[in-house]
C-alpha cells in the first residue's frame, strides 16, 4: 500500500505539512507581532491550498465522503478566523473570533492528519477510527481553548482601551 499515489496527493499532503507547521507557529507565539501576520498568511494560503487539493482526491472511498465534507468544514472555519481581521472597522474585542476560529481551523487540519494516519490501520473499521481521531484531537484542543479564552478576551478588550 502507497501512502500517496498521484501528484496531486503529494501536492495536498505537502501543502497540508506546511500548513501545520505555519499554524503550529502561530498558535505557539506571540499574537499580533509582525512574524505572526506573515506566518499566518502563510497558514492561510496554504489551508486553502490544502482544501482546494481535498476535493480532487478520491482515492480512499472512490466519491464524494467524510473527507470532501471536512475540506469544505475546514474552508469555512478558515474562513469565520480570517474574515475578521481584514473588517477593519471592527472592534477589536470582537476579534477574538479570530483566535477561535482560527486555532478551529488548525485543530481540525491536526484532525484530518491523525484520521488520515489512522485510517490506514488494516482491519479497523473506518468511521470508528475517524471518529476517535479526531474526537481525541478536539476534545483536547477544546480544553486548552477554553483555559486560554480569558487571556485572548483580555488581550482584545485591553488593546483597544489604549
Amino acid at each position: 500500500m502507497y501512502f500517496v499515489n498521484s501528484l496531486l496527493g503529494w501536492f495536498h499532503l505537502m501543502t497540508a505539512l506546511l500548513a501545520m507547521l505555519a499554524g503550529a507557529f502561530v498558535l505557539a507565539t506571540k499574537k499580533g507581532t509582525k512574524r505572526h501576520k506573515q506566518v499566518g498568511y502563510g497558514y492561510v494560503v496554504s489551508m486553502l491550498l490544502v482544501c482546494i487539493s481535498a476535493m480532487g482526491i478520491y482515492r480512499l472511498t472512490g466519491t464524494f465522503g467524510i473527507f470532501h465534507v471536512t475540506a469544505i468544514v475546514g474552508f469555512l472555519t478558515l474562513a469565520g478566523g480570517i474574515i475578521p481581521m481584514l473588517i477593519t472597522k471592527l472592534e477589536r474585542k470582537y476579534k477574538a473570533v479570530h483566535v477561535w476560529f482560527m486555532y478551529y481551523s488548525v485543530l481540525g487540519l491536526y484532525a484530518a492528519f491523525a484520521s488520515e494516519l489512522i485510517v490506514r490501520i488494516p482491519d479497523k473499521p473506518f468511521y470508528t477510527m475517524v471518529g476517535v481521531a479526531t474526537g481525541t484531537i478536539f476534545i483536547g484542543g477544546t480544553f486548552f481553548i477554553l483555559k486560554k479564552e480569558k487571556v485572548w478576551t483580555n488581550y482584545f478588550v485591553r488593546t483597544e482601551a489604549k
